[in-house]
C-alpha cells in the first residue's frame, strides 16, 4: 500500500524497497503505529551484502582521510541544505514510521540539519594542543587523525537525529561510517541515507579513483543476529556507537571491549525532576507535562520520576492530573494530536506489566493507568493513555528503578533537598536530570560534584529538549557516551603525540644520561 509521504521521497525507487503485499520470508515489514498499517516491505540483507559494504567503506575511506577537513565540511553543509530541501516529507516519515506527532517529527530532522550546521564549523575547528617540551630545541604537540570507519547502530526512537549525530561529526572528522538502524524503522534510515547519497553523487569536491564517494555513508538493514553481531565483533571497525537499552549497552561493550575497540554507549535513562516550594508551578507543570508525556514516552530523556517536596506535592500533582486528562491523543499526524502511539503492541505489554507491578508494590494510580490502556484496546495503533502513579512516602519500589519505555510518571514525596537528590541519584541509570527552584542554593547544589549524578542537569527547565551544542549521554547504566557538540568529536579520531627534535643534540626526558 504506496503513501503519499514514501512517493514524495521516492522511497519506492529504492531496491530494497518494496510494496508490503509483495513482502518475501527476507524482508521486514515497516508499520504505521498508529493505524497497524504496513507501509512498505524492506529486503532484509545478509551477513555477505553487510562484509560488501564494509570493504566498500574502508576503500573510500582511504581518499576521504585525505581531503581536507573544510573540504568534508563543505560537502557535510550541502547534505544539511538537502535536509532541509526535505524537512516536511523526512519530518512526516519519522511521524509515519515511528509514530511521534508531526512537530517532534520535524523536530528531529530539523535536529539533522542543526548538526549539519554545527560540523560544517567543526571542521575548521579539530585543535590540538602545544606543549612545552622540557628538553632544548624540541616542540611537542598533539595532532588528531580520523579513527577509521566506523559503526553506528541506532533505535526506533529516534530513527534519524542519532545517526546525523554520529554521522556529521564522523565525516568532518574523515571517517566513514556503516549505519545499522532499528527494523522498526527502516523506511526512515533508506530515506535519510539516499539524500546524503544523492549529494555524493552530485558534489565534484571528492571524486575518489575507483570508489563511489556514496560509501561514505554506508548503510545494511539487517537483523541482529546476522548483522548487528558481526558488526560489532568486526576489528575491521575501530569504533562502534550503539544506541538502545542497558542490556544491549552491556552487551555490545563487553563484545567490543573483547578485541580492544572502542565503544560509544548512549543507553536507558530513568530521569527525575525535583521541584522545591519556591518553584515556579507554571513552568513545572508544563515542563512535567512534556518530558513525560511527548513522544509518548519514548525518549531516553523521559522524565519518568517526580520528587515533589512534602509542601507542595499534593498542589503539583492535582495540576498534574488535570493537565493530563486534557491530553489529545491520537492520529500523530493530526495538528492538534500531543500523544501519538507506542511503537508496538510490545511496548503496550511491557506498560501494563509495569503498572501492575507498581500496584503490587503499594503504588497508587492517579490517572491513566491499566484503564488507560483498555480505553483503545478496541481501536487500531498501539495508543495509551499518559499515567501518573504515587508512590507511598518513604517507599522505593522495584519497578521504578527500571525504564519502562511509556508514559508513566511516578510521584514521590521528600523533605529536605538532601533526601531529593539521594532518591533521584539511587537509580542504576544517569541520563538527564533537572531541579524547578528560585534558589541559587538549591540550583547549586543540585548541580555540584554531590548533587545530580547524570550527564544532564538542568534547572528550571525539563529533562528532555537537549540542545546540539552540548555534548549529549550519561554516567553510569546509560554507558558513559557523549555525541553531538562539545567535544564529542574527538571520540571519531585518534590522538597523537608529537615530538620534534631541530636541534644537533639527544637529551633524554626526565634528565635521563645513557651512555
Amino acid at each position: 500500500m504506496k503513501n503519499h509521504v514514501l512517493d514524495a521521497i521516492d522511497l519506492f525507487a529504492d531496491p530494497r524497497v518494496t510494496d508490503a503485499g509483495a513482502a518475501g520470508a527476507d524482508c521486514v515489514v515497516s508499520e504505521n503505529p498508529a493505524t497497524g498499517e504496513p507501509l512498505a516491505a524492506v529486503r532484509l540483507q545478509s551477513r555477505a551484502d553487510y562484509d560488501a559494504q564494509v570493504q566498500r567503506c574502508q576503500a573510500v575511506q582511504v581518499y576521504w582521510r585525505q581531503l581536507p577537513a573544510p573540504k568534508r565540511g563543505e560537502i557535510v553543509r550541502r547534505i544539511g541544505n538537502a535536509f532541509r530541501d526535505q524537512l516536511d516529507p523526512l519530518g512526516e516519515l519519522v511521524t509515519l514510521e515511528m509514530g511521534k506527532i508531526k512537530p517532534e517529527g520535524l523536530g528531529e530532522v530539523q535536529e539533522c540539519i542543526d548538526i549539519a550546521d554545527f560540523a560544517v564549523g567543526l571542521s575548521r575547528q579539530l585543535y590540538g594542543l602545544t606543549m612545552h617540551s622540557e628538553r632544548a630545541q624540541h616542540r611537542m604537540y598533539e595532532q588528531w587523525h580520523p579513527i577509521g570507519t566506523m559503526g553506528i547502530i541506532t533505535a526506533f526512537n529516534f530513527p534519524v537525529a542519532v545517526w546525523a549525530w554520529n554521522a556529521m561529526l564522523a565525516a568532518v572528522c574523515g571517517d566513514a561510517m556503516i549505519w545499522k538502524p532499528s527494523l522498526l524503522t527502516p523506511l526512515n534510515a533508506i530515506a535519510m541515507t539516499n539524500v546524503a547519497h544523492r549529494v555524493m553523487r552530485e558534489q565534484d569536491l571528492f571524486q575518489p579513483p575507483g570508489c563511489d564517494p556514496c560509501d561514505v555513508f554506508g548503510l545494511v538493514i539487517g537483523t541482529d543476529d546476522e548483522v548487528g553481531e558481526t558488526m560489532i565483533a568486526d576489528r575491521r571497525l575501530p569504533l562502534i556507537s550503539a544506541t538502545g537499552s542497558c542490556r544491549m549497552g552491556r552487551h555490545v561493550g563487553a563484545k567490543v571491549a573483547e578485541r580492544l575497540g572502542r565503544s560509544l554507549l548512549e543507553l536507558g535513562g530513568n530521569n527525575a525532576i525535583i521541584v522545591m516550594p519556591d518553584a515556579d508551578l507554571e513552568l513545572v507543570v508544563r515542563g512535567v507535562v512534556f518530558g513525560a508525556v511527548g513522544t509518548a514516552g519514548q525518549r531516553c530523556t523521559t522524565t519518568r520520576r517526580l520528587l515533589c517536596h512534602r509542601d507542595i506535592v499534593e498542589t503539583v500533582t492535582e495540576r498534574l492530573v488535570a493537565a493530563y486528562k486534557t491530553v489529545p491523543i491520537g492520529d500523530p499526524l493530526d495538528g492538534g494530536t500531543l500523544m501519538g502511539p507506542l511503537i508496538n503492541q510490545g511496548a503496550v505489554d511491557a506498560m501494563q506489566a509495569a503498572l501492575e507491578q507498581a500496584s503490587a508494590e503499594g503504588c497508587t494510580v492517579l490517572c491513566g493507568g491499566l484503564d488507560g490502556i483498555g480505553r483503545f484496546r478496541d481501536q487500531p495503533g498501539h495508543f495509551v493513555a499518559p499515567t501518573i502513579v504515587r508512590v507511598p512516602r518513604g517507599a522505593r519500589p522495584r519497578i521504578v528503578r527500571d525504564e519502562t519505555f511509556a508514559p508513566i510518571l511516578y510521584v514521590f514525596e521528600f523533605d529536605e533537598l538532601e533526601q531529593a537528590i539521594e532518591i533521584h541519584n539511587d537509580v542504576d541509570q544517569g541520563l538527564s536530570s533537572a531541579i524547578f527552584t528560585d534558589s541559587v542554593r538549591s540550583a547549586e547544589r543540585f548541580l555540584s560534584h554531590g548533587g545530580s549524578d547524570c550527564g544532564i542537569a538542568n534547572v528550571n527547565i525539563g529533562t528532555s529538549g537537549a540542545e546540539i551544542g552540548g555534548a549529549f549521554g550519561g554516567e553510569k547504566d546509560t554507558g558513559g557516551g557523549r555525541e553531538s557538540g562539545s567535544d564529542a568529536w574527538k571520540a571519531y579520531m585518534r590522538r597523537q603525540t608529537c615530538t620534534i627534535n631541530w636541534g644537533d643534540d639527544l637529551p633524554l626526558a626526565q634528565g635521563i644520561e645513557f651512555g
